[in-house]
């Protein structure tokens, strides 16, 4: 029996465009996906209410394309499947393991103050664990005005990643009882990355390592749901020059800003390429960049990076982008 054809996603959040931070990460995933010779998905996880916008859904669209990344089969709308997310909890609650917490995050921040003392390092998001009500097994899940939560096992949890290697935590420390679905009416980021992963048959998640403490709650989540994990795979994040991780929300300069100035695609992936440890000549296309690409290599970069404290553009990035590395 042939086995299923390994699968990855590019997953987006149409919140706003691209900017070089999200590029990288995207290219990495693409390229890895297409080196193997993997399906390459793309999922526009457009769950965050009003700050997802079909204006920012065609914005990335444009830079993807532009950047020259493509995937296979139709793109994918979280939105559009929310009644399946809904069925897996009304599942779920039937088990024991979902509750309703009409508790804010200023009352768990509280709480969770009162009951970490200083000496201990700090309030812990496990406050959530004393706060599970008694029989929870007579709890059926309605949507309503409160926000509902997984019950998460208790204990250190193992991750090894495909470029980080071994990483260890306890995902309930980090984030309590994770929100899965929400007031608004729509399941949380956390259970439908879980739910869609498995859905659409991701064996293999490639994204930057902000994200490495959610692979260990999305694990726990996956255990609760019975769904199987994805392969990991933790991309260093690009910084900028002060060491501040580039973000949408502080207004980095964008791809299509980029355009805008008339700075050409061939010299936006050069850079990104000299800025994975790629050697000269540089990769000129998204093409040449996947077929360069290495495992091995992007461990050592990776690895060096950490060493080093990060990846730091230098301050005068964006006139640079203007010529070749």
């Amino acid at each position: 029996m042939t086995e299923p054809k390994r699968t990855t996603r590019l997953a987006p959040s149409p919140t706003g465009p691209l900017h070089l931070g999200n590029a990288r990460s995207l290219l990495l995933c693409w390229a890895i996906g297409r080196a193997r010779d993997w399906r390459v998905l793309l999922r526009m996880e457009d769950l965050d209410g009003e700050r997802c916008t079909l204006e920012s859904e065609s914005m990335i669209l444009e830079d993807l394309h532009w950047l020259g990344l493509d995937w296979d089969d139709e793109m994918i709308r979280q939105s559009d499947d929310v009644e399946r997310h809904r069925r897996a909890l009304q599942t779920a609650s039937e088990a024991g393991t979902i509750f309703q917490c009409a508790r804010s995050r200023k009352d768990l921040r509280e709480t969770s103050e009162a009951l970490n003392a200083p000496h201990e390092g700090g309030p812990k998001a496990r406050s959530t664990y004393e706060m599970r009500p008694d029989h929870r097994t007579s709890y059926r899940f309605m949507p309503g005005e409160h926000n509902h939560r997984a019950t998460i096992a208790p204990g250190p949890l193992i991750i090894e990643d495909e470029i980080v290697g071994r990483y260890e935590c306890d995902p309930l420390d980090i984030f309590g009882d994770p929100i899965v679905w929400t007031r608004r009416d729509t399941p949380s980021y956390q259970l439908a990355v879980v739910l869609d992963d498995a859905h659409h048959g991701v064996t293999d998640v490639i994204r930057g390592e902000d994200l490495l403490p959610s692979a260990a709650l999305q694990t726990r989540l996956a255990e609760l749901f019975g769904v199987p994990s994805p392969r990991w795979w933790h991309v260093p994040l690009l910084r900028n020059h002060e060491g501040r991780r580039l973000a949408k929300r502080d207004e980095d300069e964008t791809l299509s800003q980029m355009r805008a100035r008339g700075i050409p695609k061939h010299n936006v992936i050069q850079h990104l390429s000299a800025s994975c440890g790629m050697n000269e000549p540089y990769p000129a296309t998204a093409r040449e960049f996947a077929e360069q690409i290495d495992h091995e290599s992007i461990i050592t970069w990776s690895k060096k990076l950490r060493l080093d404290g990060g990846d730091r553009l230098p301050e005068d990035f964006e006139d640079r982008l203007k010529e070749p590395p």
